[in-house]
């Protein structure tokens, strides 16, 4: 397939320099369904990208379609800051029963406004307000957002740059294998913390995701994890874990923190909780944490209503029942051994990943974005990630069927081939 740029004069001459995907992927998008995408010129696209994670169920899924329509069509509340709605409580009821019971989990739910940055900034200042203390220790290459107090706790230079000012009261410290094994586990942070000449202000809170996706797909195994929260229970901080992209089913089960079985004091969701790629976003947390005055973390649009309802569908449709989780883990052997033989058959390539999160690393970095423009060419939308975007990302939609995935997988294997 060949594809002609087309002209984007309205988008150049008036939309800000701060575009980003639109220029990776020079095409005009007009419809999308399920794991595809068409522009406006008739050419297909396999979408290995969803959404940055937000579309786990598809473009346009007609189950959460017809939901929204019949809500849209019996002029149910849109627009409703966090009164109380049957929309509103349909999702929490839903949400109670299909994900906190079965897992034995106490949070409250906060709705913030209804970004993913913004369920961070939350986490952040209940943190804090909880310890009565400043500082939050964060992990290398970790993302959590673009505003100011999520870029303080993420590592990405280039992006905390953006932000013009210090960045305050954030410590990073070493992911999972940051020393490639040499150095024991929380060496570094445990000797801080008990050494009263270190400097290191006591933390109110460690933030950490299980999956770094824009970090570079950086998995933590189960018992770093494990070994994370224990400390954090003897030094008396709360631990936060980022589920924004990796939760609602990316890694197999609904929360990408069950494998380790520990239990986090604060969990933040966004991005697929909805289900259709509608803004939503939520802030969970033990109950002896809720100690908000009504109205102290505000915001219009935190009570998206639509988003309930096909949040809400998307739970009785998909969470019900264990089968989600493991045709996610099904999915993600398929696409494993796809990547395995990718890399069998070119040097300098390997790959790692967990559920249906993947990522392919390219020692030659510049050849990572090479491969993702040669992909788009050949009609498959994936993205780059990593510190340098030395890594393909794989983010297909866990409805993907596996012949979708094999599709996609060639045409990844015949892009890397092509950019040798």
């Amino acid at each position: 397939m060949t594809i002609t740029p087309p002209a984007l004069s309205v988008f150049e001459a008036l939309e800000s320099e701060v575009r980003s995907y639109c220029r990776g992927w020079p095409a005009v998008f007009d419809r999308a369904q399920g794991s595809h995408m068409y522009d406006e010129d008739g050419h297909t696209y396999l979408d290995f990208f969803a959404g940055a994670g937000s579309l786990n169920y598809g473009h346009n899924n007609p189950v959460l379609k017809r939901a929204l329509i019949d809500y849209i069509e019996r002029d149910g509340v849109t627009h409703g800051l966090d009164m109380s709605t049957t929309a509103k409580r349909a999702f929490l009821e839903s949400f109670q029963n299909n994900i906190l019971r079965p897992r034995d989990l106490p949070y409250k739910v906060m709705f913030p406004g209804p970004t993913g940055t913004n369920a961070v900034e939350a986490a952040l200042k209940l943190a804090r307000k909880v310890k009565g203390r400043e500082s939050i220790v964060s992990f290398t290459n970790a993302f959590h957002g673009m505003s100011l107090g999520s870029l303080a706790v993420t590592g990405n230079a280039f992006k905390r740059a953006g932000a013009g000012i210090p960045l305050v009261h954030g410590t990073p410290m070493p992911f999972d294998n940051y020393f490639d094994g040499t150095v024991e586990d929380f060496l570094w942070f445990e000797r801080l913390l008990e050494d009263q000449g270190s400097g290191l202000n006591k933390p109110a809170a460690v933030i950490v995701e299980t999956v770094q996706g824009e970090g570079g797909i950086n998995v933590a195994r189960p018992e770093w994890l494990r070994a994370l929260s224990e400390l954090c229970e003897r030094q008396d901080m709360l631990l936060i874990v980022d589920d924004i992209q990796m939760g609602c089913g990316r890694t197999g089960a609904f929360f990408s923190f069950e494998e380790a079985g520990i239990t986090p004091d604060i969990v933040t969701v966004s991005k697929s909780i909805s289900g259709y790629g509608l803004p939503l976003a939520l802030t969970l947390f033990k109950p002896e944490l809720d100690v908000w005055e009504p109205g102290e973390h505000n915001g219009t649009f935190r009570g998206n209503n639509p988003a309930f309802v096909t949040a809400a569908a998307t739970l009785d449709t998909y969470w019900a029942d264990g089968q989600m989780e493991k045709q996610t883990l099904a999915r993600g052997e398929q696409v494993e051994q796809g990547l395995r033989a990718i890399c069998e058959e070119n040097s300098g390539v390997s790959h790692r990943g967990r559920g249906l999160v993947w990522g392919m690393e390219f020692e030659d970095k510049p050849r990572a974005s090479a491969v993702c423009k040669r992909a788009f060419e050949l009609g498959l939308l994936v993205e780059t990630s990593g510190p340098e975007s030395e890594v393909v990302k794989l983010l297909p939609a866990l409805t993907m069927t596996p012949d979708e995935l094999d599709e996609g997988l060639r045409i990844l294997a015949r892009a890397v081939r092509e950019t040798a």
